[in-house]
């Protein structure tokens, strides 16, 4: 069976691994372009699963354009049985469909729990217990097509999206390798999605990273916990951007009115909500590096205003 596999960060690394550590046929490699980065956008910055494909001798293929007849051919040329994605961007139907057994993806949730882009956030961000991934056979519409696997993974009430992308890229190939070792045996099912179960994972932007600290104090720290490490959540603090990455929960009477910032200038920094504190631990201010909250104080002032006398 020859397999092609597109995928381009480093969470679809293991999954394109565990493929070749099995023997399987991986013929090719679609990932993203090349891009100029780094100081001075000068370094060549190659994807992760460009990388491990050239260290395995895999071809790898980086279309600009999916839908070009240049690609399209080229990609026929291998005459694969079996397209795998992880981590990429949408097909159109003529890449998808190219393959006599289909094309599968690695979902990052319990479908059709959290379809769209951002599936890892919106999970902790929600306070959800557990999430899981989910292998798909590609069909139109994104994120519908008819499941194959399902594994559970839980979320902790200290994970971020970074420690749950974590786990999930280990687990999400075991599931890719079940997947594959099922479609190879001819003995497998897939299953309609059901419609009524539907949630959605959109797209995060800048914006919707603003923190809204007349929550409570939990759906507060949920939100920050599933905004870290990136793209960070975000408050103001003197007419500046600083974003937090970690913090706690404490619970106090006689609280400030909801955004009240207090701090003692030396060792903490909290902001009140509907019913609590958030203490920030972790921070990043603008054109500042990230750093705990007692070497941030170390060398900035809060201003005079928020500051509460021992």
């Amino acid at each position: 069976m020859k397999i092609i596999f597109m995928g381009t960060p480093d969470f679809a690394v293991p999954s394109l691994d565990i493929l070749v550590e099995n023997g399987y046929d991986v013929v090719a490699v679609i990932t993203s372009t090349d891009k100029y980065g780094g100081r001075g956008g000068k370094k060549l910055i190659e994807s992760a699963v460009k990388k491990y494909a050239v260290s395995k001798q895999i071809p790898v293929l980086q279309p600009k354009n999916l839908k070009s007849p240049e690609f399209i051919k080229e990609l026929a040329s291998y005459q694969a049985d079996l397209q795998l994605v992880v981590a990429f961007r949408m097909l159109p139907v003529v890449v998808w469909d190219m393959p006599r057994l289909g094309t599968y993806n690695l979902h990052g949730s319990l479908l059709p729990r959290y379809r769209g882009a951002a599936p890892i956030n919106w999970a902790v961000i929600n306070g959800d217990k557990y999430t899981g991934v989910t292998t798909f056979k590609l069909k139109h519409a994104i994120d519908t097509g008819d499941l194959m696997h399902q594994e559970k993974i839980e979320i902790s009430e200290n994970d971020t999206a970074g420690s749950v992308h974590d786990k999930m890229m280990h687990v999400g190939a075991q599931l890719i390798l079940k997947t594959v070792k099922s479609i190879d045996s001819g003995n497998y099912e897939t299953f309609p999605q059901d419609e009524s179960q539907v949630s959605k994972a959109p797209k995060i932007f800048h914006d919707t990273c603003a923190i809204d600290f007349t929550k409570s104090a939990d759906e507060v720290y949920n939100f920050i916990r599933g905004l870290s490490p990136y793209p960070g959540a975000w408050m103001n603090l003197d007419a500046l951007e600083m974003k937090i990455f970690d913090a706690e929960r404490s619970f106090e009477e006689d609280l400030p009115p909801a955004g009240t910032i207090v701090s003692d200038n030396k060792r903490f920094i909290k902001v009140a909500t509907s019913d609590g504190f958030i203490v920030l631990k972790d921070v990043k201010l603008q054109g500042k590096k990230k750093m705990d909250i007692k070497s941030f104080l170390n060398g900035y002032q809060v201003d005079e205003k928020y500051i509460i006398k021992e």
